[in-house]
């Protein structure tokens, strides 16, 4: 549900439901201010405000708020030395905020930083104008980029969760409610409550729902296990192109722009390998630093198809500034889904968006695809260094394959399509009276594949991948 944010011109109560149960709410074409707290009393070097700069913060904080167009009419940092529990900020920067919020008519502020409840709600009363923190502007971005059923209640979830901390005793209408019946009845629970619980009960429904979800992906995908067809997922920071490279991978229009979560949605298709092999490619949502473990927990049906994944790859925006630091925020959330060092998952670093960098570091980037075993560098708009990406896909997924050479009867169609089913014909000679196959077959296939041509099988010693 989207409606237009406005200032807040006095103090009248609201009802329970303009707050408690409405679903992310867009702000499209608001007034808008952007705020970067730097916590400068933190002494914690590895701390995510260390990690990266105040100005990349704020560009990056300044890229979201565009992802749902507002209009930005005043940005800026703030240092800190020590946080106010009751608005985080000290009264003079409250002041002084209040003084731009006037001046520059924002009806939104936003403040790249968790707030409490009790600190979102001060500040809204001293500011008087909506405010949002990191974790609400996500879910008004996710809220508007949700396309399909499965997003929208994943989005929904989210947001649920995140609203049911926000239920403080902020109106007046949130008094205790009589119970019973007439006069009589003694107090019964608070209108709070009364919120909470009516959250409580969705958020059980859409969890049920989502769990539906889960166990229909969980069919889908041990469908696709019985073809010979392997999963190759793409992961990375948001922005880092992962739609544009799967768009030039697959020859798709899936929508991709220069926006933060561009890609909220999974999407998958097939390509074909330099030796024919088919792979599935599967485009999932992007991450981000500080994304919310009840974020990642409402997507966990999403990016389920990155746990089940033969092959990750880690999309990287290269020539960004924070391009470490974004990859250790990728890495960390790879964690928390199960992808961690104790995983046997291949995980291979794709160097995106070259074509930023200068011509020199460019072509060595290039240069070193052949011999290099950790990274790929490429560029999804140019097209630059796809056939070396394709080349090490197949190679990856060509570990711990077994190829055998099998002699078929001509006129035996159904065995012949059945090979080129389920296993990469690499190469096929014809006889008279014979096809000769040279196929590939991955590990977990081997024990049909042999089961169904015994005796026709003779094993090739070592399989090469030019």
């Amino acid at each position: 549900m989207k409606t237009q944010v406005r200032p807040k011109t006095d103090n009248r109560a609201e009802s329970s439901s303009d707050h408690a149960f409405d679903g992310p709410r867009g702000a499209s074409g608001a007034r808008a201010a952007v705020i970067v707290p730097v916590l400068t009393h933190r002494g914690d070097a590895g701390s995510e405000t260390k990690r990266r700069s105040p100005e990349a913060r704020l560009e990056e904080a300044i890229g979201l708020a565009a992802a749902i167009e507002l209009e930005i009419v005043s940005s800026g940092i703030v240092n800190i030395a020590t946080p106010k529990p009751g608005m985080l900020f000290g009264s003079g920067k409250v002041e002084e905020l209040a003084a731009i919020v006037q001046a520059e008519e924002v009806e939104l502020l936003i403040v790249d930083h968790p707030l409490t409840p009790i600190q979102q709600r001060n500040l809204e009363k001293a500011l008087k104008c909506k405010v949002l923190d990191r974790t609400g502007l996500i879910l008004e971005i996710f809220g508007a980029r949700a396309s399909t059923a499965e997003g929208t209640l994943q989005v929904e979830l989210a947001h649920l969760k995140w609203q049911k901390s926000r239920l403080v005793r902020s109106w007046t209408h949130l008094e205790r409610q009589r119970g019973g019946l007439g006069f009589i009845g003694g107090p019964g629970e608070t209108q709070i409550e009364a919120d909470r619980r009516l959250i409580q009960e969705r958020i059980t429904r859409l969890e049920r729902e989502l769990a539906q979800v889960s166990r229909t992906r969980d069919l889908h995908r041990r469908k696709r296990k019985k073809v010979p067809q392997p999963v190759v997922a793409l992961v990375g920071y948001t922005n880092a192109g992962k739609s544009t490279l799967f768009n030039r991978l697959t020859r798709s229009d899936v929508f991709a722009k220069d926006l933060l979560f561009a890609t909220l949605d999974p999407t998958l298709r097939r390509v074909a390998l330099p030796h024919g092999r088919e792979i599935i490619l599967s485009d999932t949502v992007g991450f981000i630093s500080d994304l919310p473990t009840h974020l990642i927990a409402a997507f966990r049906a999403t990016l389920e198809e990155v746990t089940e994944a033969d092959l990750v790859l880690h999309v990287r925006d290269i020539a960004h500034e924070d391009t470490q630091a974004q990859a250790a925020d990728v890495t960390t959330t790879l964690e928390l889904l199960g992808l961690g060092d104790d995983r046997d998952v291949t995980v291979v670093e794709v160097w995106n968006k070259i074509d930023l960098l200068p011509p020199e570091r460019r072509d060595g980037l290039l240069a070193a695809n052949g011999a290099a075993k950790d990274a790929v560098a490429v560029s999804a708009v140019t097209g630059a260094g796809m056939d070396d990406l394709l080349a090490r896909i197949e190679l990856e997924l060509s570990a711990g394959s077994v190829v055998f050479d099998v002699s078929l009867p001509a006129d035996d169609g159904e065995a012949i399509a059945w090979l080129h089913r389920n296993t990469d014909v690499l190469s096929r000679e014809d006889e008279e009276m014979l096809c000769h196959f040279r196929i590939r077959v991955a590990e977990r296939r081997k024990g049909e594949v042999m089961q169904r041509f015994r005796g026709r099988l003779d094993p090739v010693a070592e399989p090469a991948v030019s």
